[in-house]
C-alpha cells in the first residue's frame, strides 16, 4: 500500500529540503518538489522527517529476564524513540550461543518485534571466556555476523585471540564490552575520583576499560579482523582507538548518549549507575571532541532496563544500567543541535543512523533515498516536552534524565511503510 508525506521537511544528502515523499512497505518510491497519487496521505506540516534510527546496543532481557523488559515492550520503546532498527545484546537466558536456542530465540524475536531487530550471538559458550562458539554455523544457519559476551569482557587474551581469527576467516565482527575485573574491586559502583570518594563510594578506574580494549586493539591490528568496542567511557580508550585507526585498524567505537550528557559530578543515586560508569569532565569532553574527529563512530544506547525494586537500594548493591531508548536522541538534540548549536542535525543523524547502518552491514538503511527502506520518523523539532519516565513504553523506568525539557519530540514511527508508533 502506498503512502505518502506531504509539506514537510526532508533530511536528505543536501541538507533540510521541502519535499514529498511516497513509499510502500519495501521502499521508498519517489522524492520529489511535488507528487500527485491516489494513496494515503501524512500530513507533516511542521515536522521534519529523518531516517529511522539505528542502535546497535540494547537490552530486550526476553528471555529470562521478562520482569524488566520483553522483546516487545523494548521494541516499542525503541520505536517512541524513533529507532527502527535496533541490535539485542545476548546476555539473556539461554544465551543464543548455539543453533537450537537461536532457532526459539530469532522465531521470539519476529513474533513480538515491532521495529528491525538483529540478534548478537554470544563470542563464547554462556559467555563464559572458555569456548568460543560455532561462528561458521551460527551465520550459516542465522546470517548472523555480530557476536558479542556483552556484560563481560573476554577474560584471557588467548581465548579473544582465537574468536577474532574465527571472526576474520568467517567475516564476522566481534563486539566487544572491555572490562578486566581485576580492576574492579567488590562493590565498586562509580567512576574512580575524588567527587565520589567524597561521598563513600567505591570507584571504577578508566584502566578497567581501556587496559583490556588496548589488549584487544592489539590483537585486532595483528590479524586483522572487524572490531567494534562498546559503550567507550575514558579519555585513555579514544586515545588508543585514534591511534589504533592511525595503524590502519578494521575497528570502530561507539558512546551512549548519557556518557555525551553526564559526569561523575552528576551521580546522585541508582539511577546514575551504569557500567562503564559516568567519568570525569575530562572524559567526557574527550568523548565529544573522540566523536567529532572520527575516534569515535557512533551513537548507541546501551538500554538496560531494571526493576525499581532492583534500584530502590543502595549504590553498591543496585543493578548497573540505565533506559535510554525513548530519550537519547530529543536529549541529544536538545543539547549538542538546538542548545549549544555545536552539531548540525545532520550529523547527529549520521551518527545514530548511517554510520551505525554502514558499520553493521545494512544496506539501504540508515538515509531518505529512493530505493531504501521505508524506515521513517516524522519528528517536532520545535516543541519542548518534559521526560516523563512514567510515559515510557518500556517496563523499565530507571533514567537521570526525568523531568528534563527537551526538544526534538518523535511524532511518527514508521517500519516497512507501517506506522508502528504515532504520539
Amino acid at each position: 500500500m502506498k503512502r505518502l508525506i506531504k509539506n514537510g521537511t526532508l533530511l536528505l544528502s543536501e541538507g533540510l529540503v521541502k519535499k514529498d515523499l511516497l513509499f510502500d512497505e519495501d521502499q521508498i518510491l519517489k522524492i520529489e518538489e511535488e507528487i500527485q497519487e491516489d494513496c494515503e496521505v501524512i500530513d507533516a506540516s511542521g515536522l521534519t522527517v529523518i531516517p529511522g534510527l539505528v542502535d546497535v546496543h540494547v537490552h530486550l532481557r526476553e528471555p529470562g529476564y521478562t520482569q524488566k523488559e520483553t522483546i516487545h515492550t523494548g521494541t516499542q520503546a525503541a520505536a517512541h524513540g524513533g529507532f527502527t532498527t535496533i541490535f539485542c545484546m545476548p546476555n539473556v537466558i539461554p544465551y543464543p550461543d548455539d543453533i537450537e536456542t537461536l532457532k526459539d530465540y530469532t522465531k521470539k524475536l519476529h513474533q513480538d518485534a515491532v521495529v528491525n531487530v538483529y540478534p548478537y550471538a554470544c563470542i563464547t559458550k554462556e559467555e563464559a571466556s572458555k569456548e568460543v562458539v560455532d561462528m561458521k554455523e551460527i551465520k550459516e544457519h542465522f546470517g548472523i555476523r555480530w557476536f558479542s559476551d556483552d556484560g563481560v569482557g573476554v577474560s584471557t587474551s588467548q581465548v579473544m585471540e582465537e574468536a577474532m581469527k574465527t571472526a576474520k576467516e568467517n567475516d564476522c565482527m566481534i563486539v566487544a564490552h572491555t572490562e578486566d575485573m581485576a580492576y574492579r574491586k567488590p562493590g565498586a559502583c562509580v567512576h574512580e575520583s575524588p567527587v565520589n570518594t567524597e561521598k563513600g563510594w567505591l570507584g571504577i578506574p578508566s584502566a578497567c576499560e581501556s587496559a583490556q580494549l588496548i589488549r584487544d586493539l592489539k590483537l585486532t591490528e595483528s590479524i586483522g579482523n572487524a572490531y567494534h568496542a562498546c559503550h567507550i567511557s575514558a579519555k585513555e580508550s579514544v586515545e588508543a582507538l585514534s591511534k589504533a585507526k592511525a595503524q590502519g585498524a578494521n575497528v570502530s567505537a561507539e558512546v551512549t548518549a548519557h556518557h555525551l550528557l553526564l559526569e561523575d559530578k552528576d551521580v546522585q543515586g541508582p539511577n546514575w549507575k551504569m557500567n562503564p560508569p559516568l567519568r570525569s569532565h575530562e572524559d567526557r569532553m574527550a568523548l565529544i571532541e573522540g566523536l567529532e574527529s572520527g575516534a569515535l563512530d557512533l551513537i548507541a544506547n546501551d538500554h538496560a532496563p531494571h526493576t525499581e525494586k532492583e534500584k530502590a537500594t543502595s549504590m553498591d548493591k543496585a543493578p548497573f544500567g540505565i533506559v535510554s531508548l525513548e530519550t537519547s536522541f530529543p536529549l541529544l538534540y536538545t543539547e549538542f543541535v538546538h542548545r549549544q548549536k555545536r552539531w548540525t542535525l545532520a550529523q547527529l543523524v549520521n551518527w545514530m543512523s548511517t554510520v551505525p547502518a554502514r558499520r553493521f552491514g545494512l544496506e539501504k538503511i540508515g538515509a531518505l533515498k529512493e530505493g531504501y527502506h521505508a524506515d521513517l520518523v516524522l519528528v517536532d523539532l520545535e516543541h519542548e516536552s518534559v521526560i516523563d519516565k512514567d510515559a515510557f513504553l518500556s517496563k523499565g523506568k530507571n533514567t537521570p534524565f526525568d523531568g528534563w525539557k527537551v526538544y526534538g519530540s518523535i511524532r511518527e514511527t514508521i517500519v516497512h511503510g507501517k506506522t508502528v508508533w504515532k504520539g
